[in-house]
């Protein structure tokens, strides 16, 4: 089923501040860029409860961010502002029609941290503990569970993956092996997908080029498991070949290299099935 998201550019940057929901739900996402936090003055909706997801990058190679409830936004970030400088926007999500509660938002909280530890793509170093269920009564909680698919729904809308676990067609695996690799995964519009238990080389050939940062996404996504090294959590590549690179630890053809449990390339399957 279709469905129609209005977003609208404050500045007229698609990269500045904006705000964005869907037809027909009361699900409303503030994206508001660490450079101009002064927004938050002229919008009064911030100024009351809220869930939000702050973003930015970390020294490693996953992306980094903080899942946090408030009863005043504008207020809560400055301690962000003068405590975290690891950010460089905030996801701030209300209701377009009531206010929410300070119980609704820690419920939606407890969820998002859930489900974003279990799709394991970002750092959450300031969410180590797992917040208890608040008391909602079942309507409400039934309410909150269908905001917070909204709230899923618009983070990968402009491309932020913290909750998409990766769920591949089991008959469009495809497999390779090589220097002491035994990897799988699957091809999307999002790119090459590496799944987790995948056997990745342990060592690079001389001429790798990306050696340090192979070497640190090893560290992000994978661990020595009985003498091999294991990959922990999916990650998905956008290069095919990038994909066959660091799971081989040397340069391929990502079409020729990837093939199905039958043996057919990944170029039969995909490249050439418009022929």
């Amino acid at each position: 089923m279709g469905k129609t998201v209005t977003t609208y550019l404050i500045d007229g940057d698609p990269k500045g501040t904006q705000y964005a929901f869907i037809s027909n739900k009361i699900c409303q996402m503030f994206v508001v860029p660490r450079s101009n936090l002064s927004y938050l003055n002229t919008q009064a909706k911030l100024q009351k409860p809220a869930f939000y997801i702050l973003l930015g990058e970390d020294v490693t190679t996953k992306p980094q961010a903080y899942i946090g409830e408030t009863e005043n936004f504008r207020e809560r970030v400055k301690d962000h502002e003068s405590k975290k400088s690891f950010w460089q926007k905030a996801l701030i999500f209300v209701s377009k029609d009531a206010d929410m509660t300070k119980v609704d938002v820690q419920y939606l909280e407890h969820k998002a941290i859930v489900e974003a530890k279990q799709a394991n793509s970002f750092v959450l170093n300031d969410n180590k503990q797992t917040p208890k269920v608040p008391n909602l009564p079942e309507y409400q909680q039934d309410s909150m569970d269908e905001f917070f698919e909204d709230v899923k729904f618009l983070t990968s809308f402009i491309g932020c993956n913290i909750f998409e676990i990766k769920q591949p067609n089991t008959e469009h695996l495809f497999y390779t092996k090589g220097r002491g690799c035994n990897a799988k995964g699957f091809y999307s519009s999002d790119g090459f997908t590496v799944l987790r238990g995948s056997v990745v080389a342990q060592t690079m050939v001389p001429s790798f080029n990306w050696k340090d940062k192979r070497d640190k996404m090893l560290k992000e996504y994978a661990s020595i498991e009985n003498g091999m090294l294991i990959m922990t959590s999916d990650k998905t590549f956008s290069s095919h070949s990038t994909a066959a690179d660091f799971c081989i630890g040397s340069s391929n053809n990502g079409w020729l290299v990837w093939k199905d449990k039958n043996g057919i390339t990944l170029d039969a399957v995909y490249r050439k099935q418009l022929d």
